[in-house]
């Protein structure tokens, strides 16, 4: 496993890889030892674009692991264009698993947030919810994205 630190505008993230691809990526503003990877390389690079207000047009390599419905929540927050949101109530009619509150739990085991975009999922009546990172890095994460939310 290979790990560094990024410093983003909205504060410290931890990175880590191993060979086959990106595994975590988290706010978290302790200290940790840096390794140099390729993969790591190709995620500091994606968040360099993202934070200078681009539109990145890759994505680093990843290794998620998690359940199978964590894993097909996961791939449709993927598909979550970059400037636009839906709720967790249209995610689970789009997975057919008709409980909101599954794809919830599900988003918010989210391992690789900002490039997995669980930022762009909000409450039913577009309010801000839960957000692992806090509700005001989730209200600057749409902001950078041009999106407005209800607080």
């Amino acid at each position: 496993m290979y790990s560094c630190d990024y410093d983003s505008p909205l504060g410290k993230i931890m990175l880590v890889c191993d060979d086959e691809g990106l595994m975590y990526l988290r706010f978290d503003d302790d200290e940790h030892k840096a390794s140099s990877h390729p993969v790591l390389d190709e995620a500091r690079k994606w968040l360099d674009v993202y934070f200078s207000g681009g539109v990145p047009d890759f994505r680093p390599p990843m290794n998620l692991k998690g359940t199978a419905f964590q894993l097909r929540v996961w791939d449709f927050l993927r598909s979550i264009p970059y400037g636009h949101t839906t709720t967790y109530g249209r995610i689970a009619q789009a997975l057919s698993c008709g409980s909101a509150q599954a794809v919830g739990q599900a988003v918010g085991k989210n391992p690789i947030t900002i490039i997995i975009p669980c930022h762009r999922v909000l409450g039913s009546d577009g309010s801000l919810t839960g957000y692992a990172g806090g509700l005001d890095r989730k209200a600057a994460l749409l902001k950078i994205e041009s999106i407005t939310a209800k607080k």
